[in-house]
């Protein structure tokens, strides 16, 4: 089985990296191949990023309150481009209110601050052990 490759990013003007390099230690901890894109991403970038390096799950983070807007738009620009099979995730700070709504327009969970990285780690590995049962890999 090829390693699982992770694409993290961090949209528009937040610059708290914290988070998500606890997310790539821990995922790079359990043998997956992490490609963090750096900080003031645009969706375009991201999108256009996953596609380029061939990620299986594109990680997005915020903690800046731009969720609404640029997590739905990463996951469009995915579709359009023909790489809607990508699991998606969103993490950071987001109201619980506010995750039915991402989850309704295409990110496959919502991880917030507190979630164990290995409940994270776990949640990847089952994901993508069903995707490539389905595909016969």
């Amino acid at each position: 089985m090829a390693r699982i490759r992770v694409l993290l990013a961090k949209l528009g003007l937040d610059a708290h990296t914290i988070g998500v390099t606890v997310i790539a230690h821990a995922l790079r901890d359990a043998g997956m191949e992490v490609i963090y894109s750096g900080l003031r991403q645009t969706p375009e970038m991201v999108a256009s990023t996953a596609i380029q390096e061939d990620a299986d799950v594109v990680g997005l983070s915020s903690l800046s309150a731009a969720h609404m807007s640029h997590f739905p738009r990463v996951v469009e620009l995915l579709q359009e481009a023909g790489a809607g099979d990508k699991l998606v995730l969103g993490g950071g700070v987001i109201p619980a209110e506010d995750e039915k709504a991402l989850l309704e327009a295409g990110l496959h969970k919502v991880f917030t601050m507190g979630t164990a990285t290995s409940e994270i780690v776990a949640y990847i590995e089952d994901w993508v052990a069903r995707r490539d049962a389905q595909r016969g890999t």
